[in-house]
């Protein structure tokens, strides 16, 4: 995951069943307790220990749960934030509406009520879903939290020159007044028709289409409830009053914050949490490669941005047993890639983007994320295999042995004008190593058929908001290339898919995940997905829509991603969660 759309969604039917409303209310259980067993100081490492079932359980509480950042987040504000992380981290200090199970493997992508009694109940064709709040839940200053403090938290994240990272489902999908930009710049207009209120315990929502997977959209962060009168606009990131188990007691912004106990918090009204530690210390910032190596040593629990250990630590962990043994290897839905720039002269050209596909080093790239073990493996195209709808389709070989097709690539450059290649920028995240490492491979790479690349590290916070993802300034910049990653919003071909190559998501003010990809075959294409409810019929749309990118040559897909993953000494209630292909944070604590 890491952003709008102006579609016509309707019903998406069976194929988005993995916790609809069909599938009835009820409440979620705290993660099982199977597993290894907890052997005095904690349970016996085993690699792969916590793929399917919960390492180390426990249910005892106290001590601080240490994090870290290579980076810094995009935003801790629930309307403006859109890296993985932050909505798998945003859960310790806010509830949404319905969020993903915490459980391991494949029960983690049951969606269950939060802040809801049970799942939305559809109405009016699926035009119209309703959630009742439950009763006594309360923000960090004791006032209990109503359906209006549900509805304005949406609609200010509606604001996008406010909240530049965050998504827009909303924005595309509620039947908004016309010309509606929410609560700051459109003060006292009736929003009725597209949020309802009629009690302080209800909230309703109205669509403008049938969409019958809404409460896909009642998990996202915007649904935290956010009080009006203590919003304080793109300052609220600096102190989100909380909803949930945890509280901020201090926020030194770039450099990282702390967590407290919200003594507002109700265990009996939140089946979800365990609320383990006593506190949260978050250092952002921080060298990548030593926050491995504080993994290793102890002095730090959790890697925050779940992406897995560097290429430096790969070595070294994978040799040695006994480190080895406290890792994990999952196989997630993400997708490492380039995005290749139409808007930056001469990659305007189909033939001029096609000469960068064929002449990537796709091991190389690989290779600059540790490889297949630890990297994944090497892409043909966008859909990774676990998403509904993927094909095997390979339009750019690279040779033989996958380390770049040179002739084919010059047959390109010279089709396009630039026989003897030509200059342009490629931009990455500064705090990334592996993302360094894959710009200069591909620096390199291209070299060899005359493409000079100019690496031009951006800070990850606003890495979309202000450069990579900001068209004037990509464009004005020559960034004709753009280092990326996306991770599935949730396991569908819609939810992969619809952020990254919808041209309606791209905005002058930046924040769009898509940067390259512009063209109305495909966002015709991905309204005939929205629009089809037969899941046999809607699935291959989605391989076309691959089809269709790569045929454009807007996107040079990289690797389907895996990641080794580090256990944080004396961490319990450790596991995957294939929502988010990261470690579950919600309910870890300490031994």
């Amino acid at each position: 995951m890491k952003r709008k759309t102006t579609l016509a969604v309707t019903a998406l039917g069976a194929a988005l069943a993995l916790g609809l409303s069909a599938c009835g209310g009820g409440t979620a259980s705290t993660p099982s307790q199977s597993g290894a067993a907890s052997a005095g100081g904690g349970a016996k490492g085993e690699f792969n220990a916590a793929l399917t079932q919960v390492f180390n359980p426990s249910d005892k509480k106290g001590g601080i749960l240490k994090f870290a950042n290579a980076g810094d987040w995009d935003s801790l504000d629930p309307g403006d934030t859109y890296y993985g992380y932050s909505w798998n981290f945003i859960k310790l200090y806010g509830r949404s509406l319905v969020m993903f199970k915490p459980a391991p493997g494949k029960e983690s992508s049951q969606l269950v009520p939060d802040l809801a009694e049970n799942l939305g109940t559809p109405s009016d064709n699926a035009k119209t879903w309703t959630y009742k709040l439950r009763a006594g839940v309360k923000f960090e200053d004791g006032t209990p939290i109503t359906s209006k403090d549900v509805k304005y938290g949406v609609l200010r994240s509606l604001d996008k020159e406010v909240f530049p990272d965050g998504y827009t489902y909303f924005n595309d999908t509620l039947d908004l007044p016309k010309d509606y930009k929410g609560p700051y710049k459109s003060k006292g207009v009736n929003t009725d028709k597209a949020i309802e209120t009629p009690d302080d315990q209800t909230v309703v929502f109205h669509l403008k289409q049938s969409y019958s997977g809404f409460d896909y959209f009642a998990q996202l962060p915007a649904t935290i409830p956010v009080p009006e009168a203590k919003d304080t606009g793109a300052k609220y990131k600096e102190h989100v009053i909380s909803s949930g188990p945890y509280k901020f007691d201090k926020n030194d912004i770039g450099k990282g914050f702390n967590l407290v106990r919200n003594d507002q918090w109700d265990q009996a009204t939140d089946p979800n949490r365990k609320a383990l530690p006593d506190g949260y210390q978050v250092s952002t910032n921080v060298n990548a490669d030593d926050i491995d190596n504080r993994l290793l040593s102890g002095d730090l629990h959790v890697d925050i941005a779940g992406t897995g250990a560097q290429p430096a630590t790969l070595g070294r962990v994978l040799t040695d047993p006994a480190l080895k043994a406290n890792t994990d290897n999952p196989t997630i839905t993400r997708l490492w890639y380039t995005s290749i720039n139409g808007n930056v002269k001469p990659l305007d050209n189909l033939d001029c983007r096609k000469a960068v596909e064929y002449a990537a080093d796709k091991v190389a790239y690989q290779t600059a994320y540790g490889g297949e073990f630890s990297g994944g493996q090497i892409a043909t195209s966008l859909l990774p295999p676990g998403i509904p709808g993927h094909a095997d389709i390979n339009p750019y070989p690279a040779g033989a042995d996958n380390h770049g097709d040179v002739a084919k690539a010059k047959e390109a450059l010279t089709a396009c004008g630039q026989p003897n290649g030509f200059e342009t920028n490629i931009a990455y995240r500064a705090e990334r190593p592996k993302e360094k490492a894959t710009a200069e491979a591909l620096q390199q790479s291209l070299a060899k058929v005359g493409i000079k690349l100019t690496l031009k590290p951006f800070p990850q916070a606003d890495y979309f908001a202000l450069y990579a993802g900001k068209p004037g300034y990509a464009k004005d910049n020559k960034l004709g290339l753009a280092l990326n990653g996306w991770g599935a919003d949730w396991p569908d071909g819609y939810g992969f898919l619809q952020q990254i190559v919808d041209s309606r998501v791209i905005r002058d003010t930046g924040g769009s995940s898509n940067i390259s990809v512009r063209d109305p075959e495909v966002d015709k294409l991905i309204d005939q997905a929205s629009l089809e409810t037969d899941t046999a019929k809607r699935e291959p749309i989605w391989a076309q829509i691959d089809q269709k990118v790569m045929d454009g040559a807007y996107v040079l897909p990289g690797l389907w991603a895996k990641s080794l993953l580090i256990r944080g000494k004396g961490v319990t209630n450790v596991y995957v969660s294939d929502a988010t292909g990261m470690y579950d944070y919600v309910n870890m604590g300490l031994q």
